[in-house]
Parts: C-alpha cells; sequence; structure tokens
C-alpha cells in the first residue's frame, strides 16, 4: 500500500531485456536505506528490489504484463522515475490509499501554465471502471492528485509548484503517457453497482 506522495526522483541509469522481462536499474538518494524483497513504486507501479548492482543503484524486473499496462516499457537510460517506498503501519495517509497496481496509461493533451501553477489534461481509454469524480483522488505517475475536471474519457488536474519541481511532471510533454491508477473505492462501487440494478 502506497499513498502516492513522492519521496525521491530516481534516475535510470541502466535496461536489460531479459526475455518477455525488463530489469531496471535506478540510482537515487533511496537506494542505501533499500533491502532486497522491499516493495518501491516506479512511476506508480509497485515493483521488488532484487539486486544492487553497487552502492548507489538498485534494479528491479517488471514482468511483460506490467509493461503492457503502464509507460515503463517506454523507458530510456537517463529518463527519471517518481519513487515511493511502501506506507508504514501507523503512519500518516498524506495522499490517498493506491496500491502500486496501474490501470492503465494515459495520455498528455495539454499544459497550461497559470500564474505559476499549472493545469494537466490527460485523455484514456473509455472504461466504465476508469471513475474519476471532481475533488476525487486520481494517481498520475505515482503521485495522488485531485481532481478538477472529470469526463468519461479524461480528467485534469492542478500542479503546485512544489509537486511540478519534485516530480518527473516538469519531464512531461504533451503526447507522453502518464501512469494512472483510479481510486480503489470508485473501482469497487463500479464493480459492485451492476449487482443492485
Amino acid at each position: 500500500m502506497f499513498t502516492g506522495i513522492i519521496e525521491d526522483v530516481g534516475r535510470v541509469t541502466q535496461l536489460r531485456k531479459s526475455g518477455s522481462n525488463l530489469h531496471i536499474t535506478v540510482a537515487g538518494k533511496l537506494t542505501p536505506e533499500l533491502k532486497i524483497d522491499q516493495s518501491i513504486a516506479h512511476n506508480g507501479v509497485c515493483l521488488t528490489v532484487v539486486d544492487f548492482p553497487d552502492k548507489d543503484a538498485y534494479t528491479v524486473t517488471a514482468i511483460d504484463e506490467t509493461l503492457k499496462k503502464s509507460n515503463l516499457g517506454d523507458l530510456q537510460v537517463d529518463d527519471l522515475l517518481n519513487l515511493e517506498r511502501c506506507l508504514r503501519a501507523g503512519g500518516r495517509l498524506d495522499g490517498h490509499m493506491v496500491q502500486g497496481h496501474v490501470d492503465t496509461t494515459a495520455i498528455c493533451e495539454e499544459i497550461k501554465d497559470v500564474d505559476g501553477s499549472w493545469y494537466f489534461r490527460f485523455s484514456h481509454p473509455e472504461d466504465p471502471n476508469f471513475i474519476t469524480v471532481e475533488k476525487g483522488s486520481i494517481c498520475v505517475n505515482g503521485i495522488s492528485l485531485t481532481v478538477i475536471d472529470s469526463h468519461a474519457r479524461g480528467f485534469s488536474v492542478a500542479i503546485i509548484p512544489y509537486t511540478y519541481e519534485h516530480t518527473n511532471l516538469h519531464k512531461i510533454q504533451v503526447g507522453d503517457r502518464v501512469n494512472i491508477e483510479f481510486d480503489i473505492l470508485g473501482k469497487y462501487i463500479a464493480r459492485l453497482m451492476p449487482k443492485y440494478k
């Protein structure tokens, strides 16, 4: 379980294919605090630490299913990844409940600079399980954000300067793919509603 509050932005130092798997090596300030088998969210995707090739970097493995549902297959060396360790029991839930299970990717359709803040508009495939509501929560590249505009095929979010500067959102351009995890409460409601119709 995660909260969508980014702890660090790591840099991809190596990508290695092995069959249908992708081994991703990441350098970041969290590396000295990690251990083998630990779960870390990378752009919102929960992956397990499997190796430490050196003291400054660690390696995780993304399987084919993960690569198909996320933007991790688009990664290049030197790309930036939003990183978050799992929530400690008894810790503060500063964002919202995030599982680290990406539902789909969305395309950045528009970025507006609004006097020091930014509006991002994203489009995603239409699906009855892909639910957003205005003032509700959404996870974009692992970041817990508040929806300001919602429709069946997309949504918008407002980004404050701190979030823009301390995540990889400042690298996102129109046309880029981002990982989306919809609010778990909305997903359960969508699944249960047909039973009560």
